[in-house]
C-alpha cells in the first residue's frame, strides 16, 4: 500500500515506459516518436518554486551541451499548461513543459507521490533508460550518459 513511498527509479538498462501528454501549448508529445534521440525526462514537483526553479534553469543553461549531444528535455509534474507557459515564459526555458494530469507518466516511472518524486532519467536513442537518479543531479551528470 506504501510501497509508492519508497520505491526507486526504474533501473537502468530497462526500456522505457512509452506515453503521450500534452506540452503547455497543448500539443502532444509521445516518447515513442522520439527514438534516435537522447531524452531527458525531468521529474519534478512544482513549478516556480525555488528548487524546482534552480533545477530545470540548469538544464537551460546548459542547452548548447544537450544539442551537442542530440538530447531533448522535458520537465513533467501535474500542474496545468497555464502554469508551464507562465513558467516556461518567466525563466526562458528552451525546452516543454509536459502537463501530467493524474500523475500517470509519473507512476510509470517511480515517481509518483503525494508530490511528485523529484527524478532525472535519460533515455537513449534505443529506448532504454541509461541515467536514472532521485533528487536534483547536475545536467553535466545527466547528459554524461547520452549515447
Amino acid at each position: 500500500m506504501l510501497d509508492w513511498l519508497f520505491s526507486d527509479p526504474l533501473p537502468t538498462g530497462s526500456p522505457a515506459p512509452d506515453f503521450t501528454l500534452p506540452k503547455q501549448d497543448g500539443a502532444s508529445v509521445s516518447l515513442s516518436k522520439l527514438r534516435g534521440q537522447n531524452v531527458v525526462l525531468v521529474f519534478y514537483p512544482g513549478d516556480d518554486t525555488p528548487v524546482c526553479r534552480k533545477q530545470l534553469c540548469e538544464f537551460r543553461d546548459q542547452w548548447a551541451e544537450a544539442a551537442k549531444r542530440n538530447a531533448q528535455v522535458f520537465g513533467i509534474n501535474p500542474a496545468g499548461a497555464g502554469s508551464h507557459s507562465k513558467f516556461q515564459q518567466k525563466y526562458h526555458l528552451p525546452f516543454p513543459l509536459l502537463v501530467d494530469a493524474g500523475q500517470k507518466a509519473a507512476a510509470l516511472y517511480h515517481a509518483k507521490g503525494l508530490f511528485v518524486k523529484r527524478t532525472v532519467y535519460l533515455i537513449g536513442p534505443d529506448g532504454v533508460i541509461r541515467y536514472a537518479r532521485r533528487g536534483k543531479p547536475t545536467p553535466a551528470d545527466v547528459l554524461a550518459a547520452a549515447q
